[in-house]
């Protein structure tokens, strides 16, 4: 198997593996009139590989600035994802949205993943393989501030106050994890506003949340699993 396709794949199965996915810019602090690439990786505690860009995966992959909203650019089949046109020095955000993907792990997978992620509310449904659909909704602020893309599961930062929203409002008690990139990881759960604060120091940082609902009755799978992700720097 090429490496290419690997690593496809690799970014198609979030619990049996690598767990994480998010976007990372080549800077966070782009000037001016400038171009910066935009790579999607996949991997744990803030390692991982770049996934080379492959369109029938993708919802939508967008950049929002002062000068509105744009698709961002790339090449088929290559890594960096995306490349990115800023205008202005100060505020951008990259979004990525995945299309919905099926997914089928064992049942002592899914209890692990449960425990790793904080639901340890839930139950595995039935006593055999747990069948999931899954979504990725990952964001990387280029600049200062953050904005809002309306992602059906998003994570929004102002200050050290971290705010996750699913459908447009406050998701309580979820559990947020925020890793920095030399290795400090910080975690907590959201008050019945969504929010939670965390003292992130100089540094970059990843903050990442999954939201884990039952599947709708008479449907072919057991759980719709959505997974979302913010980068930055301080």
């Amino acid at each position: 198997m090429n490496r290419a396709l690997f690593l496809i794949l690799l970014a198609c199965a979030p619990i049996a593996g690598a767990h994480d996915f998010w976007i990372e810019p080549s800077t966070f602090r782009p000037a001016a009139s400038s171009t910066i690439t935009a790579s999607l990786r996949v991997g744990e505690n803030f390692k991982g590989d770049s996934v080379p860009r492959r369109t029938p995966r993708i919802e939508s992959f967008i950049v929002r600035d002062a000068e509105g909203e744009r698709v961002v650019a790339g090449f088929e089949d290559r890594d960096p994802a995306g490349v990115v046109r800023i205008e202005r020095e100060g505020t951008a955000v990259i979004g990525y949205r995945g299309k919905p993907y099926p997914h089928q792990i064992s049942r002592a997978k899914f209890e692990q993943f449960l425990h790793e992620e904080g639901l340890e509310n839930l139950r595995p449904r039935g006593n055999g393989a747990q069948r999931e659909r899954f979504q990725r909704f990952a964001k990387s602020i280029v600049g200062t501030t953050d904005i809002p893309l309306g992602f059906r599961f998003e994570i929004l930062i102002e200050g050290n106050v971290v705010r996750v929203l699913y459908e447009k409002k406050p998701l309580a008690n979820a559990h947020v994890a925020a890793l920095s990139r030399d290795g400090r990881r910080l975690a907590a759960r959201t008050d019945r506003e969504g929010r939670v604060t965390f003292n992130l120091d100089k540094g970059v940082w990843l903050i990442k949340c999954v939201h884990v609902l039952p599947a709708p009755q008479n449907a072919d799978y057991e759980w719709n699993s959505l997974w979302a992700s913010l980068t930055l720097e301080r």
